[in-house]
C-alpha cells in the first residue's frame, strides 16, 4: 500500500504504527462496503415484495431523517 510521505512522517512523528492503522482502515472500509451491499440487497428484496414507496411515504421518511439529524446536531452542538 502506498502512503504519501507527508502522512507517513506525521504518523511516525506521533509514534503511530502505519501498517496497523492502514490495515484497520482497510478492514473498516471493506466492512462498510459489505454493509452497503447488504442494505442494497435488502431494499431490492423489500421493493420486490411490497413495491416502490409512494411519494407520501418517501416524504414521511425524509421528515423522520431530518428530525433525527437535527436532534443529533443539537446534541453535538
Amino acid at each position: 500500500m502506498y502512503l504519501p510521505d507527508d502522512l507517513y512522517k506525521q504518523l511516525k512523528a506521533k509514534g503511530l504504527p502505519a501498517s496497523e492503522l492502514l490495515q484497520t482502515a482497510v478492514r473498516a472500509e471493506l466492512e462498510r462496503q459489505r454493509a452497503i451491499d447488504a442494505t442494497d440487497e435488502y431494499v431490492e428484496k423489500l421493493v420486490s415484495e411490497v413495491g416502490e414507496p409512494t411519494s407520501d411515504e418517501v416524504a414521511r421518511a425524509d421528515a423522520i431523517v431530518r428530525k433525527i439529524r437535527d436532534r443529533n446536531l443539537t446534541r453535538a452542538g
